[in-house]
């Protein structure tokens, strides 16, 4: 198995650096025009140029700080919502229609929104990243209740076992699958809510180094800043895969 994951790997890299030595040769022999599509050396360059200068640290720790604090309270809320909501149907008649409504329509339309609300600072970019986070988690853990088996619900009933033992013994467990397996998404939605939060309005971030370079037609550091953000979140989701692997074990 470790063999097999390897030799995918290395196809893997192999693959991706002659996609980048092919895309460098046709930049450098004028097929693509550089305008639109740097060649990959020109983007590693500004990469590089973006941490020697230290320009770059400033921004990320903006991101970085907005996207982790989403995460966290979008986990912590998400959870306790869908708990409440699958054991008690009056907080599920309420909550389920909301949860709904903001499932159905792309959340990134509310940057603007929480733009106005909480200003251009860190506030309003945790809360789209929380949003993002809360409403999956939500669902994750009212679906993972739901589907607990019910004739363990009703063993563990008649066994004199009580609300508290449920939810220690059987929802608990069930709720851990449910979240970790989307643990990986959540980071992702954390990031999304993060960087579109600060390309829509912020004064730092990646996502406001996105829209200047957007606005100064600077492709090489879009291209840059998109590298940066891909790394970064393919890192996140190793660690968040490994963690899975390791806290489900026992499932």
């Amino acid at each position: 198995m470790n063999r097999y994951l390897e030799n995918v790997a290395v196809r893997r890299v192999v693959a991706m650096v002659l996609l980048a030595s092919a895309w460098e040769v046709l930049s450098r022999i004028g097929v693509i025009n550089p305008f639109y599509a740097p060649a990959p050396s020109e983007i590693l360059r500004v990469v590089s140029s973006l941490f020697i200068e230290g320009t770059i640290y400033n921004h990320l720790e903006a991101t970085f700080v907005a996207a982790l604090a989403g995460l966290v309270i979008g986990l912590a809320l998400g959870i306790l919502l869908g708990f409440a909501a699958a054991l008690v149907p009056l907080v599920a008649d309420v909550l389920e229609p909301i949860m709904m409504l903001l499932n159905a329509i792309p959340r990134v339309i509310l940057a603007p929104l929480f733009v106005i609300w909480l200003g251009i600072g860190l506030a309003s970019k945790v809360a789209l990243a929380f949003i993002l986070v809360a409403v999956l988690i939500f669902f994750s853990v009212f679906t993972g209740i739901q589907q607990v088996d019910r004739r363990l619900v009703e063993r563990i009933l008649t066994l004199g076992g009580n609300r508290w033992a449920l939810v220690r013994h059987v929802y608990l467990p069930s709720v851990a699958a449910w979240v970790l397996s989307n643990l990986k998404v959540s980071v992702g939605f954390a990031f999304t809510g993060a960087v579109v939060g600060e390309f829509v309005a912020a004064t730092r971030g990646l996502g406001y180094l996105l829209s200047f370079a957007q606005s100064t037609y600077n492709s090489a550091l879009m291209f840059a800043l998109v590298l940066l953000i891909m790394v970064v979140v393919l890192a996140i989701f190793a660690i968040a895969g490994k963690l899975e692997r390791r806290l489900l074990r026992w499932n």
